[in-house]
């Protein structure tokens, strides 16, 4: 699976490893940045540009990550096509449903919320869960007219 990452100076690090990760299972990856460690960068300058290769590729997911993960989703809501998630530590079956119930294509992860140990469970169970259909396209056709 292509699977395109993204982040601000708070997720770099976290970013970084669960780039490494991917690539170990077999994934693409293609880095939006941030690249380097700048403690003034701005996210929107890397969540568009992972936002916008995600929504021209349908087969395609993002991770984006911020301290909180909030404001990450909030720019990414804004492509229209992107249906991003929030997850900063609780419930796995929030990422879950997130797929099952929302077909969520990004997610936005608060890197100060979890540790790296917690994270690859969390994005095994995204990237693998499947989208339920049914009434719930019904509710996502909406969202994007």
């Amino acid at each position: 699976m292509n699977i395109h990452l993204a982040t601000d100076h708070a997720g770099l690090e976290l970013k970084n490893a669960i780039k490494d990760y991917l690539i170990g299972k077999g994934h693409d990856v293609t880095d939006h940045g941030a690249h380097e460690y700048d403690a003034q960068d701005d996210y929107p300058d890397f969540i568009f540009p992972c936002a916008r290769a995600v929504a021209v590729d349908p087969e395609s997911r993002g991770i984006i990550l911020g301290g909180s993960g909030q404001g990450e989703a909030m720019a990414a809501n804004r492509i229209k096509g992107v249906r991003a998630a929030v997850y900063y530590g609780s419930e796995r079956q929030i990422a879950r449903l997130s797929r099952e119930h929302n077909n969520a294509n990004v997610l936005s992860l608060g890197a100060r919320f979890i540790s790296e140990q917690e994270i690859y469970d969390i994005i095994e169970t995204w990237l693998d869960e499947p989208f339920e259909g049914g009434r719930h396209q019904r509710r996502i056709e909406k969202l994007d007219e």
